[in-house]
């Protein structure tokens, strides 16, 4: 008779989390080999293009020479030793790595990775979440030989799959959970692979500073810091209370777990988009006035790019919106509802422009972006009641307040 002595032991939980490592800067480099061990900063346009000389030699831009309001999208770990990473300015980064090589940004060719790395990680363990175009998490749980050793065979697999693949490498934490997963890819890298047990916690996690924590960000470390709480391991300690207090009781509980290392995530395989945008930071501030030509230009090109993203996506939207930054860094964004569905870009244009009137444009601009909400599948609207405007969107109603100020373009006529 079968009991539950004779049952088999239930496997431990091991959750992956494998990083690339310097994603895009490292797709360029198998682009440009001669550039490996030199300090690289991707963010450039297309005008930082490596120019071809007549002996077959590449001339490269550099970083000293840039003028405008550009950021880093990524830089390889030789320019990140200066101080420059993702995120800053590449006016400030000329500063800190003038030397430094400037290379145009290729989505094109991350994209084409990102799929190579994740179809040969898909070959070896198939639960994977998808979690951007450079990382995943992998539950390792029940494949062969993952038990034994903690999941580090298998780590090695992933890598020497994913270097086969895209002759690129990848840093991965092997853990009970994403979060802990998430905090060891980080540990050693590039090219590391880090094994933690929920044991060594208290000696390895608790020394980390508490914006390790994925989902500790600068404003809630800044908290943190005011109350005396650097690392992992004095958010663990401190009260309960205190935490419920300071940060609400969904936050606060949720601090003091992750600071235990607790994380009861499952690894999600499927999960439907909540939106889609494309945005852009400009090379110099734009005036909606001034500068209304190339304004124009960019929100058209940004509308286009958004329905081809909804298209080969099968998505349409009910929900346009835009997000504008001003040169005081001050974020605004703008959401309009539709009566019916759209993916397509003329209606996606009409309802941004329809957006941009509820918003003063007195200021210079740094960064302009569309956004698509409220998505539904292609498929299921046209085998519902309803099918997404393939050509049109209904007119907006015009908004109660607006400000004077010409839009980038006028709004193309219904036909």
């Amino acid at each position: 008779m079968y009991s539950l002595v004779d049952a088999p032991p239930v496997a431990k939980r091991l959750i992956a989390h494998l990083d690339m490592d310097a994603f895009y800067a490292s797709v360029e480099l198998l682009r440009y080999p001669d550039l490996r061990g030199r300090p690289v900063v991707i963010g450039g346009g297309r005008d930082h293009a490596p120019e071809v000389l007549a002996d077959g030699t590449r001339r490269y831009a550099q970083l000293r020479s840039y003028a405008g309001r550009g950021v880093i999208t990524t830089a390889t770990y030789e320019a990140r030793a200066f101080g420059v990473h993702s995120g800053i300015g590449l006016m400030k980064a000329a500063a800190l790595a003038p030397d430094a090589v400037l290379l145009p940004v290729d989505f094109d060719a991350y994209r084409k990775y990102s799929r190579l790395f994740k179809a040969a990680v898909r070959a070896i363990a198939p639960i994977v979440e998808d979690r951007g175009i450079d990382e995943i998490y992998v539950d390792i749980s029940a494949l062969p030989g993952a038990q034994a050793d903690g999941g580090q065979a298998v780590g090695r697999a992933l890598k020497q799959a994913v270097f086969a693949t895209t002759g690129l490498t990848c840093s991965i934490g092997i853990t009970p959970n994403k979060l802990l997963s998430k905090i060891c890819s980080e540990i050693d890298k590039p090219d590391g692979l880090t094994l933690l047990t929920a044991d060594e916690i208290p000696q390895r996690i608790w020394p980390l500073a508490a914006r390790k924590i994925n989902g500790i960000g600068p404003k809630a470390s800044a908290r943190l810091e005011a109350l005396g709480i650097r690392t992992i391991g004095e958010l663990a300690a401190a009260s309960p209370a205190l935490l419920l207090a300071e940060f609400g009781k969904r936050t606060g509980a949720w601090l003091h777990a992750a600071a235990h290392g607790r994380d009861e995530r499952p690894v999600v395989t499927y999960s439907e988009p909540k939106s889609i945008s494309r945005e852009t930071t400009f090379e110099r501030d734009l005036h909606a006035v001034r500068d209304k030509a190339a304004l124009t230009g960019l929100l058209n090109e940004l509308c286009t790019e958004l329905a081809g993203d909804l298209a080969r996506k099968g998505y349409a939207s009910k929900t346009i919106g835009i997000k504008l930054r001003f040169d005081d860094f001050r974020i605004v964004t703008r959401d309009l509802t539709l009566p019916a569905h759209t993916m397509d870009a003329r209606g996606i244009r009409r309802a941004a422009g329809a957006c941009l009137k509820r918003v003063d444009l007195t200021r210079r601009l740094r960064l302009l972006g569309v956004r698509a909400g409220a998505l539904a599948k292609i498929a299921d609207l046209v085998g519902g009641a309803a099918a997404p405007e393939a050509a049109h969107v209904a007119r907006a109603e015009e908004p109660t307040a607006r400000y004077e100020l010409p839009l980038f373009a006028d709004l193309p006529p219904d036909d």
